[in-house]
């Protein structure tokens, strides 16, 4: 199973990093790569049960692949051009160290308090069921205004993953 990450620009090391680690070792990086939870503070503080952490130490991975997600956007007239993600074999991930997190569309704009019933296992079966890209993600962006943010993210699920990767370990996809 494929795993997906929007790849990073600025590559600081041999290591993939969660924001916490970031926040450390290159606070440039950090502050650029924070400013994307603008209006969304809280969720950097949100735990993450399953893995006993904050978001902010997690590495964040999809099993939906972005491009039936880009290509919704596309439809709503936004000019996108082709984006790079990395791409990495699940199984070079721990499962002790990982799970599927359901992320549940925002009514009105509003995030829903976490449920722990939406902290799945990490397993293969798990990222079978999940790696099909909801279609109500795919509607919501082939209507997205011209002025709203590309978040593909936001009602996908994630894979979250309490750890550093390799770089080495990744692989490259433009969509």
């Amino acid at each position: 199973m494929t795993l997906y990450h929007r790849a990073v620009r600025d590559v600081r090391g041999d290591h993939l990093l969660p924001l916490s680690t970031l926040r450390e070792r290159h606070p440039d990086v950090y502050a650029r790569e924070a400013a994307k939870y603008v209006g969304r503070e809280a969720l950097m503080g949100e735990r993450v049960g399953r893995l006993d952490c904050l978001w902010t130490d997690v590495l964040f991975f999809s099993p939906v692949n972005p491009g039936p997600l880009l290509d919704a956007a596309r439809q709503s007239g936004r000019a996108i051009p082709p984006v790079r993600f990395w791409t990495l074999d699940a199984t070079h991930l721990d499962p002790l160290r990982a799970c599927v997190r359901l992320v549940r569309p925002w009514p009105g704009g509003v995030k829903p308090a976490p449920d722990p019933a939406d902290e799945l296992p990490f397993t293969p079966q798990t990222l079978r069921e999940t790696s099909v890209a909801p279609l109500a993600t795919l509607a919501r962006l082939r209507v997205l205004p011209g002025d709203a943010p590309l978040i593909l993210w936001m009602d996908v699920p994630h894979v979250l993953y309490r750890g550093e990767v390799p770089i080495s370990a990744l692989g490259e996809a433009r969509f």
